[in-house]
């Protein structure tokens, strides 16, 4: 009897250690996807004009949105409720991540001078961005699309008067109905919104 219950325990202990090592799913971590883009029309570096300074706010959002979480929305069900990938992972905030490319897109399109910090150099304007919607939504359980959508206000920085602002949004279907899907849709869908936001800041800012 004795050894039918030194059995029992052992196999218990044997079963709880198991248990509690259970192999941990690998989280997957995401950054923006190169994407093929239209060529946007750059306006040729004249040396003898000025070149504006342009200081590119870090963009702000929503709390909800401050998170390197991949989220989503099931339409069809509880639209108004979101959900977030449990092993997939943004490598950055989106916010971070879309400052980023927008810093980068401005540099190589247009002959405006990016500078990132206003306390050594003065800009003649800044840029603020705010991240508004940036989610993978479900229209049924296998169909879903990304939606990005942005405020900018373009402010001149000597008189800290507003001199532009526009709501920018863009929408891409997903490949698939799931993270990697959402993080495609999402790449795509930032790209062709900053490809709009270029354009419209060539047009916005005064020739000097």
């Amino acid at each position: 009897m004795k050894q039918m219950l030194l059995l029992i325990f052992t196999i218990f202990l044997l079963t709880s250690c198991t248990g509690l090592h259970k192999p941990q799913l690998a989280i997957s971590t995401y950054a923006f996807g190169m994407q093929h883009l239209p060529l946007i029309e750059q306006v040729p570096d004249q040396p003898h004009l000025h070149r504006k300074s342009l200081l590119i706010a870090d963009a702000a959002t929503l709390t909800w949105l401050d998170n390197t979480a991949i989220h989503y929305r099931l339409i069809y069900h509880n639209p108004s409720q979101s959900y977030a990938y449990a092993n997939s992972r943004w490598i950055a905030t989106p916010a971070t991540l879309l400052t980023q490319q927008i810093r980068n897109r401005i540099v190589t399109s247009t002959p405006e001078q990016v500078i990132r910090d206003s306390g050594i150099v003065k800009p003649d304007y800044i840029l603020q961005i705010e991240l508004n919607e940036f989610i993978q939504l479900f229209d049924a359980a296998d169909s879903s699309h990304a939606v990005v959508s942005i405020r900018v206000s373009l402010i001149e920085y000597n008189s800290r008067k507003l001199f532009a602002q526009k709501d920018f949004s863009a929408t891409e279907s997903t490949p698939s109905a799931d993270a990697a899907g959402a993080v495609f849709a999402l790449s795509s869908a930032s790209n062709k919104l900053i490809n709009e936001l270029v354009n419209w800041l060539i047009v916005e800012l005064p020739p000097t």
